[in-house]
């Protein structure tokens, strides 16, 4: 599969808390400022890290961060994020300077949540993986870890963390370009280095 190269594009966030499940929140708060990541279906979103400090909720620190891995392309277009407040789920979340970096090859990469359809059926999610990176031409070996739900529109989705091991150099940024399963603008199938 040929694709145009892809960066992340990684902003300084600035608040106070947000919830621990913001994927859903996260991608409306975007599109409510930014309307063109609708219909881009080349964006993929991590969602943001922090402390979690109980009821729910993470605590933003300094080192928390806005990812966007986008083609190289599109940069122009999500450059305007930058400055903006975004409301997620009702917590204020100030979006700062921004700066790219490439996707590095690394042999294992690690997903802590992956969705597909019907993906509350173990075995059937394990089947989709599997046509998934064969479409992608990657041969390397996947393991399902935990399953964890996610809420989008006050429903509850199924999915699973997902460690792809023993990849080559080009099926590593293939699976980090293209990810896997499904709801990538909501913080799913976004695929980073693993570390032990």
């Amino acid at each position: 599969m040929i694709c145009e190269p892809k960066v992340d594009l990684c902003f300084q966030v600035s608040g106070k808390t947000i919830p621990v499940d913001h994927g859903y929140a996260l991608y409306s708060a975007i599109s409510h400022v930014l309307h063109e990541i609708h219909e881009d279906e080349t964006v993929g979103l991590k969602t943001i890290r922090g402390r979690y400090i109980g009821n729910g909720k993470i605590d933003i620190s300094p080192a928390s961060e806005l990812v966007l891995r986008i083609p190289v392309s599109r940069i122009s277009v999500y450059i305007p994020l930058a400055g903006k407040t975004l409301d997620i789920a009702g917590e204020k979340a100030r979006i700062g300077v921004l700066n790219t970096k490439a996707l590095i090859p690394a042999a294992a990469l690690y997903s802590h949540l992956v969705t597909t359809k019907n993906g509350s059926d173990q075995s059937r999610f394990e089947a989709e993986i599997s046509k998934q990176m064969k479409e992608l031409d990657i041969h390397g070996k996947f393991l399902i870890g935990k399953r964890r739900t996610f809420q989008v529109h006050k429903k509850q989705v199924v999915g699973y963390s997902v460690l792809v091991s023993e990849l080559t150099a080009e099926e590593s940024v293939a699976l980090q370009e293209n990810g896997l399963g499904g709801r990538r603008k909501m913080g799913c199938g976004f695929f980073e280095p693993w570390k032990d």
